[in-house]
């Protein structure tokens, strides 16, 4: 397959709850909020990039793209944003093969990130990025032909991510550390503002 053929998704559809209070897609770092920090980086990597939300749509207005509240109610998780990709390119984008999955809290989002996800794919179902010995459940690609699937699955209480795709070929795609910098570093709490933004400070001295 070529990434011609994915769909970019950026999952903000969490309740933020360790970020002690807003939506964490609008936090800063640098002057700038998360979710734009993501979208600078995956724009250029995909034909197109989706957001996957729930709330006041209104707040992402300025960024100008597609947003998506989740398909399936009750705030399920990543898997609910996962199914809302999936069924919004089933339904929009019918030459769409793939969902690329990206957090909306993951502000050094490796630039080559979709081109060895796809590459990573061969003859697997999914793909999952891992880095420094952890798997990122989120950051995946997904085949759009297991919608249905992974519907029946949250109808059935299924709620974790690799309680899924335990029945899938997985493939796990490796992506190091630039300049030492976790490519999926998360910003989760509000002291990982603060730690983001000393790792993009010093990113940006030895570049």
């Amino acid at each position: 397959m070529k990434v011609d053929q994915v769909i970019g998704v950026v999952l903000a559809g969490g309740l933020s709850r360790r970020m002690e209070g807003g939506d964490k897609s609008f936090k800063q770092i640098a002057g700038q909020t998360l979710v734009e920090r993501v979208l600078e980086r995956f724009d250029p990597q995909v034909p197109e990039v989706i957001i996957n939300a729930n709330g006041d749509v209104n707040l992402f207005a300025h960024l100008k793209r597609k947003i998506i509240p989740d398909v399936f109610e009750g705030f399920a998780g990543p898997l609910a944003g996962i199914l809302t990709g999936m069924t919004w390119a089933k339904v929009n984008r019918p030459t769409a093969t793939h969902i690329l999955t990206v957090p909306c809290d993951g502000p050094f989002l490796p630039r080559d990130y979709a081109e060895k996800m796809v590459e990573g794919l061969e003859e697997n179902e999914i793909v999952m990025a891992c880095s420094n010995g952890r798997t990122h459940p989120v950051a995946g690609l997904w085949p759009v032909r297991l919608c249905s699937d992974l519907a029946d699955a949250l109808e059935q209480g299924v709620r974790k991510v690799d309680q899924w795709t335990a029945s899938y070929k997985v493939n796990l795609v490796e992506f190091h550390n630039v300049l030492g910098v976790d490519p999926f570093f998360n910003a989760n709490r509000p002291g990982d503002l603060e730690e983001a933004e000393r790792l993009l400070i010093s990113l940006e001295e030895r570049s």
